[in-house]
């Protein structure tokens, strides 16, 4: 069995130090996801970065983070472990069509989640390695999580579907 460690939206608009107002993770959860990067820093560890689109419904939101702009960096002081960097413009990483080709590549048959959010890109994308044949992990030492309500009915649904939280 090959494991892939998802890093999820860990970026400067959700976590750096100017990030938006509209987040508010602990302060702790960078601690948290660097001491899990470095637990597999001799495996795969892949960071996922969101990117909004610029359309009129995003216009409205109460952040931007548009490409090409320092706001969808990886956040200063994030262990970066590989250049396996995908992009997404949706909650699922699977949305990327490059990513489920590089884990095909490379064998992997299960995925760790760690990141922001939990009740939102987070679980969407455990939802999407679970619908896509992965065996998933939920590291809830390293998640950030402002939806709680969303966050446990998600991870109720991933636990029926066999998903370890841990």
């Amino acid at each position: 069995m090959k494991k892939a460690l998802f890093v999820i939206d860990m970026q400067e608009i959700t976590i750096g130090k100017n990030h938006a107002e509209y987040f508010k993770y602990d302060s702790g959860l960078l601690s948290s996801v660097n001491q899990i990067i470095d637990d597999n820093k001799n495996g795969i560890v892949v960071y996922i970065r969101n990117i909004m689109k610029k359309n009129l419904l995003n216009k409205f939101a109460p952040f931007h983070a548009y490409e090409g702009s320092r706001e969808i960096e990886l956040v200063e002081g994030l262990h970066i472990v590989s250049d396996n960097i995908f992009d997404k413009y949706s909650g699922d990483a699977f949305s990327n069509e490059k990513l489920g080709e590089y884990l095909k590549n490379t064998n992997v048959t299960e995925i760790e989640v760690v990141g922001v959010d939990g009740g939102g890109c987070v679980a969407l994308t455990a939802l999407g390695a679970v619908q896509n044949g992965y065996s998933v992990i939920v590291n809830t030492k390293a998640i950030g999580t402002m939806m709680e309500r969303k966050k446990n009915s998600y991870f109720e649904k991933l636990r029926r579907l066999g998903a370890k939280i841990i």
